[in-house]
């Protein structure tokens, strides 16, 4: 057929338009209904360690440290921040946390909070440190007590001798923070005492999800060797807080990497939580470590351009 100057016209018009449609970047493609903030754990700086091992010291709180953490996951864009219980505590004798809060308009979301679970003899104990860590947090701001299960000798650790007690504890913790007005989520951890699969999946199928509710580190998974896209389908109702975090293995951040780089289907994880309301926060987090690549601030900025890529704004608000 002969090309005359109209049909040219029209399939240079055409052209245009398949060019345009190539180039439409991924956040105009699609756009998912998630709020995203940080952990503090990236940031290594000044927590100057007060010695290691059962019955050590936390680490000593540097307020200049906490507002460098403040500082760059604000800048970037993040909707909230996660600290341990131990800089959250420390804070109070450093004017607190509120006046950070206010500065750099970044709430604080939820504490990580470690809990001894195996050692029935200290429950009453546990569970009158975690409703003072969660009236602190509730003072500030905070909707979450993020629970981290104590470390164990994995290499000789029975779980079925200590699920009983991991069980009432848990069960007498969630009910005195739910009591305070917060909302407890489990975290499985490696090296602790709920690591593997089957373990979060027996604890969270005996515990009383009226109080305790569920918060994975899908990157935790998947050095657990866990599914992390299975156990979030299988347990998504009860999921109100979550680690987001990659794993590829390797000695740089005890294995875990920037966003994207790893092995884990984040993803499917995404389309899941899209739109789904939550007491807490999608946290994205990178364990620090003696080997860093990367600075903190360079690991959260990654994190931040995978997220806009997969269609999560920073700083949206539903």
């Amino acid at each position: 057929m002969a090309m005359t100057r109209r049909t040219a016209t029209q399939a240079l018009l055409l052209g245009i338009g398949a060019a345009s449609l190539t180039a439409v970047p991924s956040w105009a493609q699609k756009k998912r209904k998630i709020r995203v903030g940080h952990t503090g754990i990236t940031w290594p700086w000044g927590q100057i360690s007060a010695g290691r091992g059962p019955g050590a010291a936390p680490p000593r709180v540097n307020a200049e440290a906490i507002e460098t953490v403040f500082k760059d996951v604000s800048s970037l864009g993040f909707s909230g921040l996660e600290l341990f219980s131990w800089q959250i505590e420390g804070m109070e004798a450093n004017g607190g946390l509120m006046p950070f809060i206010e500065k750099y308009k970044l709430p604080l979301v939820s504490s990580y909070t470690g809990m001894n679970l195996t050692d029935a003899a200290r429950r009453q104990d546990v569970v009158g440190a975690a409703v003072a860590t969660a009236k602190i947090v509730k003072k500030n701001g905070g909707k979450i007590i993020v629970v981290g299960p104590n470390g164990v000798p994995r290499a000789n650790y029975v779980f079925a001798d200590h699920k009983a007690d991991i069980i009432a504890t848990l069960n007498d913790a969630a009910k005195a923070i739910v009591d305070v007005g917060l909302t407890p989520v489990l975290h499985q951890h490696t090296g602790t005492c709920i690591e593997s699969r089957e373990e979060t999946y027996a604890i969270m199928q005996a515990v009383d999800t009226r109080y305790l509710k569920f918060g994975p580190d899908i990157g935790q998974l998947q050095k657990g060797g866990s599914d992390p896209v299975q156990v979030v389908k299988d347990f998504l109702p009860l999921i109100h807080h979550m680690h987001l975090k990659d794993y590829v293995g390797g000695a740089a951040y005890l294995g875990y990497c920037p966003l994207g780089q790893g092995k884990v289907n984040i993803p499917a994880i995404l389309d899941m939580m899209d739109g789904k309301s939550i007491s807490g926060m999608i946290m994205v987090e990178l364990d620090s470590s003696a080997d860093m690549p990367t600075t903190p601030l360079e690991s959260a900025t990654i994190a931040r351009k995978y997220l806009d890529k997969e269609g999560v704004r920073l700083g949206d608000t539903y």
